[in-house]
């Protein structure tokens, strides 16, 4: 019979695996190593010096095949002199596994494997099991989870549902679930106007004077008052520069910043038409030309409460007498690329921790997310069957 790992030694061997973006660091052999021993079919899914593993218990293209998403990468240490203990050392004291990762995500990742090599040991399902690990989720994840549905799809490989493992409770174990994200995009704005004299303004043309006035118009905007699942939609300056250092000299250019975090109400291409629109106003108004710089992180998304929520929610329940709470709050998360492909929805850990010095997490929620996903399979795989 496979020796069934253990959730938190497997987070510990995996935060001793040095795994900052893009590094694999050994992380991906050793998950590699077990999902094979226990039947699992593995695939290294690289792309663009980025390391993935796919991994599929069962057959391939089951219409019942539960998927789960996760990395494996980290972000740096920073300030190394900060920590008080080694930083990949996996370090276990005071009820708790400290390191780099520890929290967001190897101990997601170590409790799906383990509960899906349990699961499937214990009491095969009819159907499949589907891992889908990346090892670029903390940088910019152009070949990471995209590469792996990129690849599915050319395969033929498919997730009915997925769980993304990352940290989503705020103060305790299953206190929140997410069931989608804002969108994310940023802007660079770049006025350009007549260097000149301070002296003699009427021969220069100030750029800073309509960015300025382009900045308070995106800034003051009420974009809308929140939506069902919702908060409202955000818009932040982060940076308003010239380059500059003299006081007797009008610029000929000036750079604005910002960063929009976004509703259902929305979609990037019709915020990226009013951002262009209210520059075409202002330059008009001014004479300054505006030039305006997208990047789009991720459209906002939504898996309605229904069935696949539900049943997350009670088997959560189930195992730590909370109700968690349906969210679409926080940053970005791959699941914005998982939502194009199947249902999806995130649940992990508390992330009190996670990119912080002394980075931890304790060793009892890692077991209590073992058997909370192993809860989740075993009732989803019953319903649907």
């Amino acid at each position: 019979m496979t020796a069934l790992p253990d959730p938190v030694a497997l987070t510990r061997d995996l935060v001793r695996c040095p795994t900052v973006t893009p590094e694999e660091g050994g992380a991906l052999v050793l998950l590699e190593g077990l999902l094979s021993a226990a039947g699992f079919t593995c695939r290294r899914v690289d792309r663009g010096g980025v390391p993935n593993l796919f991994a599929r218990w069962g057959p391939k293209g089951h219409p019942r095949s539960f998927g789960f998403n996760g990395h494996t990468d980290v972000v740096p240490v920073g300030d190394r002199a900060a920590w008080t203990v080694e930083p990949f050392g996996g370090e276990i004291r005071d009820g708790r596994l400290w390191g780099r990762g520890a929290c967001d995500m190897k101990s997601g990742v170590a409790a799906f494997v383990a509960a899906a090599i349990r699961f499937v040991t214990e009491s095969p399902p009819e159907g499949a099991v589907i891992l889908a690990i990346t090892g670029d989720e903390e940088g910019s994840s152009t070949d990471g989870t995209l590469a792996l549905l990129d690849w599915m799809a050319a395969e033929g490989e498919r997730m009915s549902v997925c769980i993304v493992g990352e940290p989503t409770c705020r103060a305790q174990m299953g206190d929140m679930l997410k069931i989608g994200r804002r969108g994310s995009m940023s802007a660079a704005i770049t006025a350009t106007g007549r260097q000149g004299h301070t002296a003699y303004p009427h021969l220069a043309l100030n750029p800073l004077a309509g960015l300025v006035r382009l900045c308070d118009r995106l800034a003051s905007f009420e974009l809308d008052l929140g939506t069902t699942h919702f908060d409202p939609s955000t818009l932040a300056l982060t940076s308003i520069d010239t380059g500059n250092p003299a006081t007797n000299v009008v610029p000929a250019r000036a750079r604005a910043l910002l960063n929009i975090r976004f509703n259902d109400a929305h979609s990037s291409a019709g915020l990226t038409r009013w951002l262009r629109d209210e520059a075409d106003l202002v330059a008009e108004q001014t004479g300054v030309s505006f030039d305006v710089e997208v990047q789009v992180s991720g459209e906002s998304f939504l898996t309605p409460p229904g069935p696949f929520p539900d049943l997350v929610a009670r088997a959560v329940a189930a195992e730590t007498n909370a109700t968690p709470a349906f969210s679409t709050s926080g940053g970005t998360s791959d699941a914005r690329f998982v939502k194009a492909h199947c249902p999806v929805v995130e649940f992990g850990l508390v992330g009190r921790t996670m990119h912080q010095v002394d980075e931890h997490v304790e060793l009892a929620h890692i077991q209590r997310l073992e058997a909370i996903y192993r809860r989740i399979l075993a009732d989803w795989f019953a319903r649907t069957a």
